[in-house]
């Protein structure tokens, strides 16, 4: 089989690195096509996986739009080449477009409720949209759900061990409380309209009178901040996050990727409440707070670092969690072999949609 991954964004790298391994070692000829975004081509380097770049990041609306264009162009100009049997991506309009044009299945994942426009675009081209359990939208036939989280594609047990020889990147001692702290840029087209920590210089003073403070950005820091920076490889990133005390962020990824190693998180956005994920991870299993008021959000960042048995009572939650949750890279690699590659061929009843537990 001849499978084309789509990634657009550093989370993409990390949700499907294992299944492209995966397919790779059972004889699957897989071709990846990136994204100039933020850490994608560095990370997709450490993890010497080949791949394309069809476009780059540039701030704007405009530049947004004329991107897309790209990423269509280039998509089908290269399923030309390949002749892939199916494409795959997250929420990716070139994706099921491409695909559609080119009558080859496609299978889009998708953890976002609020991205509708990326929804509209994309929904209508593809054959099956796989969505965790907790997703609050019916799609239609084409859902699939499945007991997980996107992040659970990399973190699982089964692909995560944590590496306390990490931290000396970061000068901190196992057992150090310490706090990472993450900063989006609000480019994307579901941010539009949207913002989160309102002050983030109270943030930064208050959290570091409980140990030091580490930063994470997707675009540039304020000069006050640039001695926070988080300099260490991208890769490196989820074993600090397992190791901290306390995520405290913008970043949507990163939030629950910390809940789901066991470290406290607290989610400070205008889209809070808008995700089934979230929503879960907060009020089933207590691992994440979100918040769209800065002002409660830094009043419980108070009250959690003080707390000497945070860890530990975290490590309990996210036990309850795996419990629950299957191995999300292994789902998708056994629906990536069983999808029929002939477009008369779907391999879903006429349900509304299928649960995978």
């Amino acid at each position: 089989m001849r499978v084309l991954v789509d990634i657009g964004h550093p989370a993409h790298v990390h949700f499907f690195k294992n299944t492209i391994w995966s397919l790779e070692k059972k004889g699957h000829q897989v071709m990846v096509v990136s994204r100039d975004k933020d850490v994608v081509i560095e990370l997709l380097n450490a993890y010497g996986i080949p791949h394309t770049v069809l476009s780059k990041v540039k701030p704007g609306k405009s530049n947004l739009l004329k991107e897309w264009f790209i990423r269509e162009f280039k998509t089908f100009k290269i399923t030309q080449q390949f002749d892939p049997d199916i494409i795959i991506g997250i929420l990716s309009p070139a994706v099921a477009q491409i695909a559609w044009i080119q009558r080859k299945k496609s299978i889009i994942f998708n953890d976002t409720e609020h991205a509708v426009l990326a929804q509209k675009l994309t929904y209508p081209f593809c054959d099956i949209i796989c969505t965790p359990s907790c997703y609050l939208k019916n799609e239609g036939r084409k859902q699939i759900r499945y007991s997980g989280y996107h992040e659970l594609a990399y973190l699982h047990p089964s692909y995560f061990t944590p590496r306390p020889e990490v931290l000396k990147d970061l000068g901190v001692e196992e057992g150090e409380p310490f706090t990472i702290l993450r900063f989006i840029s609000w480019g994307a087209h579901h941010d539009v309209g949207q913002h989160g920590i309102k002050d983030k210089v109270a943030l930064v003073q208050e959290v570091e009178r409980f140990g030091k403070v580490f930063i994470t950005s997707e675009g540039p820091l304020a000069k006050e901040f640039e001695r926070y920076r988080i300099r260490v490889s991208p890769e490196k990133i989820h074993h600090l996050l397992y190791y901290a005390t306390l995520y405290v962020g913008e970043g949507a990824t990163m939030a629950v990727e910390s809940a789901i190693l066991g470290t406290p998180s607290i989610y400070i956005s205008t889209l809070a409440g808008t995700m089934g994920n979230f929503s879960e991870l907060e009020k089933k299993y207590g691992l994440l707070f979100n918040y769209s008021d800065s002002e409660y959000a830094l009043a419980k960042t108070i009250e959690l670092l003080k707390d000497p048995e945070l860890k530990k009572a975290w490590s309990l939650k996210r036990a309850a969690l795996l419990r629950d949750k299957i191995d999300v890279t292994e789902f998708m690699v056994k629906l990536i072999e069983n999808l029929p590659v002939k477009k008369s061929g779907f391999p879903l009843s006429s349900a509304s949609d299928e649960s995978y537990a």
